[in-house]
């Protein structure tokens, strides 16, 4: 099998790593798609998760030198899905499974899902749908992470726990290919639960990380000290119930109460999410998946959101400040009057 991981970054790195170093050679060709630094790294010491020993893999700054491709790993932050789509199309034909395992709402999330936004196509996510004319859904297995890892310098990976991977078909249901998938990462060492609804899985990760992500990076503070402030917890809550209610509407529901998921959360310590970490080094922060998609759903279902929709207009602004986001668009000159 030929597989190359898109995005070696933390998770990339480490999915790239284990599945070089696990699974024999003989059956898997892994290489990654990297650029820069990161390209620099790989080709000179290796992929080093942790204190091991660097780990040999193949990487390319061109698609076309690595090839058609059996599997695809997708990896990357929100804000760079566009940019990295091409490269995805030119890695694939028509048999190449996309593994997406990246935050928030996805492009495809309401291809094959019943329901009030069935079919939905999401502008905050893929604006002109410029990934989905390169990734079409048919080929796309959806994957939510539950591991956490950093990428303290370019070709190292910092893993820090966890090796949970909830993978499924858009569709919904059980397949072969999920089947294969699924064996191959658990032999790579991941703990891997096969979901017959992933968007469940999806919204359910979402639904308590779009409040910790993006006032972690407004406030510059770790989850714990968000927690403990009454006031935030109390609008976590709030954001936390539009968005349930969001769910709710087009057929996803979720049970638990905020305040059993912050407890969950409060557990984690003085724990920095992926957004603090993000404005820490100056990266561009993946605003859109996270809050701007639970804003455009609940517009699109007529659902007030008063608490996402501040939620979404500060970390935005505070975003586009720091040059971390686009700037909207700047409207266009009136047209000069005619000479006559």
């Amino acid at each position: 099998m030929k597989i190359t991981v898109v995005g070696a970054g933390a998770i990339g790195g480490l999915v790239a790593g284990w599945l070089a170093q696990r699974v024999p050679a003989s059956e898997a060709q892994v290489s990654v798609l990297a650029r820069g630094d990161t390209l620099q790294a790989l080709r000179g010491r290796g992929l080093q998760i942790g204190a091991e020993a660097p780990i040999e893999v193949a990487a390319s700054d061109d698609p076309a030198a690595l090839g058609v491709q059996d599997l695809v790993v997708v990896a990357v932050k929100g804000p760079a899905l566009a940019t990295v789509a091409p490269a995805v199309r030119a890695l694939s034909a028509t048999h190449t499974t996309v593994l997406v395992a990246m935050n928030g709402v996805p492009w495809w999330f309401f291809d094959g899902l019943p329901g009030a936004c069935a079919g939905l196509r999401l502008a905050s996510v893929d604006p002109g749908d410029a990934v989905r004319e390169f990734v079409p859904t048919r080929q796309v297995i959806g994957c939510v992470v539950h591991a956490s890892a950093t990428a303290p310098a370019p070709g190292r990976v910092h893993h820090a726990g966890g090796n949970g991977l909830i993978i499924g078909e858009p569709a919904g249901g059980r397949s072969d290919r999920v089947a294969r998938l699924e064996a191959l990462l658990a032999r790579a060492g991941f703990a891997v639960t096969v979901s017959e609804r992933i968007q469940r899985d999806i919204w359910f990760k979402l639904w308590g990380n779009m409040t910790m992500n993006p006032i972690s990076a407004l406030t510059l503070a770790p989850c714990d000290r968000i927690l403990d402030d009454p006031l935030l917890r109390a609008f976590c809550s709030a954001v936390m119930l539009e968005a349930q209610a969001v769910g709710a509407a087009f057929g996803i529901p979720i049970d638990q109460q905020p305040e059993a998921r912050h407890a969950i959360t409060r557990k984690l310590g003085a724990f920095k999410t992926s957004m603090l970490q993000d404005v820490e080094a100056g990266r561009p922060l993946e605003i859109d998946a996270l809050v701007g998609a639970v804003h455009e759903i609940g517009r699109h279902l007529g659902l007030a959101t008063p608490n996402v929709d501040a939620l979404l207009g500060l970390v935005r602004l505070m975003a586009r400040q720091r040059g971390l986001y686009p700037n909207p668009a700047e409207p266009a000159a009136p047209a000069a009057p005619a000479i006559t």
